[in-house]
């Protein structure tokens, strides 16, 4: 009798996804009780009120399962976006809505096309579910080069894959970029734009908000983990033509999101204060990291994120850092995963964090300097 792999070749060299370090972890191996997490792009002022109140008053519903279409929500972003419900898709966040594009329309061998070192998660999904991952390089500032991509792409592309701002560098394409782009993707590829932190950038004047172009063949991702700090509960949205949603919901996992996300996700629409001093924070405590990174000569990426990537020129560098940072209970995120072994990323907090990390840098630096000095 004939041995059968029971797991998928494609699936040997895969690694499990790996989140930032938990502040309980941290707690509990290093014996800290100041603790500041920067290593998962989450929203440091918390959740809405809003948000908070509607899923507490849901918990006395938890018996019952959720609407399994989510219509208020489907409703709510409808008329925020102004598409019609049909157009849009839920699930556990954009990662989840990911799963499901994977499940619907990539199929063993075919090709999907993305940038190098771009969102670890979807690279795991396309790998799972057997596509051939096509990358091209970096442009020298760490953006997506728009013309090699345009220049791979090919009547074999069933997939491009653009997180728009990126994932981990925080760069992203531009209106005039996009546009280029779009003239050489063959109706029949699918375009996955990732507009996990489009909140954060859409201020940013050339930057091209997926919503204002009207593409068959496009898929925009957003979530509520991000700037509507709703992370731990899983909920994100997408919005694409009738018949791509229709193939989603076939796949899709009834029920999902939960009801404590639907509810979370409605209070946070509601509340646009909070969205407006989430942005504010963020955009006055980056530039403060940005200039502290620059004085200290690490010429870090621009970002248009709640995060900044910088070079620590070795993967060594980069372990110790976060070595040691984490000794002083900060957390950054070492970039390994993303094939980036000579980065670190750290996420954009409060005041009181970035001056916690500022202390902590100013503390490693020293010794770090005389191992590794500055990367060039």
């Amino acid at each position: 009798m004939t041995k059968r792999r029971l797991i998928p070749e494609y699936l040997d060299k895969l690694q499990v996804y790996q989140a930032g370090k938990p502040i309980e972890e941290v707690a509990r191996e290093r014996g800290l009780t100041k603790i500041t997490k920067l290593a998962s792009n989450e929203n440091p002022l918390g959740p809405s009120p809003f948000a908070t109140r509607e899923m507490t008053n849901a918990l006395w519903d938890v018996h019952r399962y959720p609407d399994m279409h989510a219509t208020d929500l489907k409703n709510a972003l409808a008329e925020l976006y102004k598409v019609k419900t049909q157009n849009i898709i839920l699930g556990n966040g954009s990662e989840g809505i990911m799963a499901y594009i994977a499940k619907s329309f990539i199929q063993p061998g075919d090709e999907v096309l993305t940038a190098e070192n771009t969102f670890i998660g979807f690279h795991i999904l396309a790998t799972g579910a057997g596509a051939k991952i096509v990358t091209t390089p970096r442009t020298p500032d760490m953006r997506f080069d728009v013309k090699a991509l345009a220049e791979k792409v090919n009547d074999n592309t069933k997939v491009l894959y653009i997180a728009n701002p990126d994932n981990p560098t925080g760069t992203y394409i531009t209106e005039h970029e996009f546009d280029y782009l779009m003239q050489y993707v063959p109706k029949h590829t699918i375009v996955i734009l990732d507009e996990a932190y489009f909140e954060f950038a859409q201020s940013t004047w050339d930057y091209p908000d997926s919503m204002k172009y009207r593409y068959d063949n496009v898929i925009t991702l957003r979530t509520f983990s991000k700037a509507y700090g709703l992370a731990g509960v899983r909920v994100g949205y997408g919005f694409a033509n009738e018949e791509f949603i229709q193939a989603l919901h076939k796949v899709k996992l009834p029920f999902e999101p939960s009801l404590i996300a639907q509810k979370g996700a409605l209070g946070a629409l509601t509340d646009y204060p909070h969205l407006e001093r989430t942005i504010r924070n963020n955009t006055k405590r980056y530039y403060e990291t940005l200039k502290f990174l620059d004085k200290k000569g690490f010429n870090p990426v621009r970002s248009i994120t709640n995060f900044i990537c910088f070079k620590t020129g070795s993967a060594e560098a980069s372990d110790y850092l976060f070595d040691k940072l984490l000794g002083k209970g900060v957390i950054i995120r070492p970039l390994k995963a993303n094939t980036m072994p000579d980065w670190v990323r750290i996420s954009v907090g409060l005041k009181e964090e970035m001056k916690h990390f500022f202390e902590a840098m100013e503390e490693v630096l020293p010794e770090y300097d005389e191992k590794f000095g500055r990367p060039q």
